[in-house]
């Protein structure tokens, strides 16, 4: 695995990130997750400053790096112009490089989000499409909804859409030479890198917990579905 802070002193957003916090809690102050949950921007920053291999491993296993929403309101007030929200940017991805991530109730849910949004980038040119959004998952859209996804093909014809045609519109098909070109760009990014981390370390914790991994968006998929829809909300709260 080699020296985590090592590793994490190699991301330009960790470099970035800290110049020495003098432990004023400002960013903790007006962070808006810290308002939800039991997480401080300024533990972070003091954290990662004592360059402790088990300090950083134990973020890296946490939900705490998982609650931040990166809105960088930390950066706009600190006084020594510090970024928290940089370095939990640096220690998620650590998290997935080493596989950590999977040790943590909200980091095994990257899987949802690589399977929801990284695979419908790839595959349709949208972050979310429209013919992703099943009922079955999003059940909170309500039966309106159910109703919309049977008649799409006139229902977006009313409001504009050019659902699944050629040339320029919304929900427009996307040309397989423009998918090409979005999927070159996550391989020379190092995504596609990432994803297949993801989905490797996700089955290996699938397997330590008797569950099938699939390779499914829906309930066909046990671990993907526990991974989606479980919410330990007495853990998870501000205390």
């Amino acid at each position: 695995m080699g020296k985590l802070f090592d590793r994490l002193n190699s991301d330009v957003r960790f470099v970035e990130g800290i110049n020495g916090c003098i432990n004023c809690g400002t960013c903790t102050a007006i962070c808006p997750a810290a308002e939800v949950y039991d997480y401080e921007p300024r533990t972070i920053a003091n954290l990662v400053q004592m360059r402790d291999d088990n300090v950083i491993e134990e973020l890296l296993k946490s939900d705490t790096i998982w609650y931040c929403g990166e809105c960088m309101s930390c950066k706009t007030r600190c006084p020594r112009n510090n970024a928290p929200g940089l370095l939990i940017q640096a220690l998620r991805g650590l998290s997935i490089e080493t596989g950590l991530f999977v040790e943590s109730e909200k980091g095994r849910q990257q899987l949802s989000l690589k399977r929801m949004l990284g695979n419908s980038i790839l595959e349709t040119g949208y972050c979310v499409h429209f013919d992703h959004a099943e009922l079955s998952m999003f059940p909170e859209l309500g039966p309106v909804w159910q109703w919309v996804r049977d008649n799409r093909e006139k229902v977006l014809a009313k409001v504009g859409a050019n659902y699944n045609g050629s040339g320029p519109g919304a929900m427009r098909k996307i040309s397989k030479e423009n998918l090409d070109e979005l999927e070159k760009i996550f391989e020379v990014t190092g995504g596609l890198d990432w994803f297949d981390k993801i989905e490797d370390v996700s089955a290996q914790k699938a397997k330590e917990l008797g569950m099938e991994k699939g390779d499914a968006t829906d309930k066909k998929s046990a671990y993907f579905t526990h991974v989606y829809r479980y919410n330990n909300a007495e853990k998870h709260r501000r205390k």
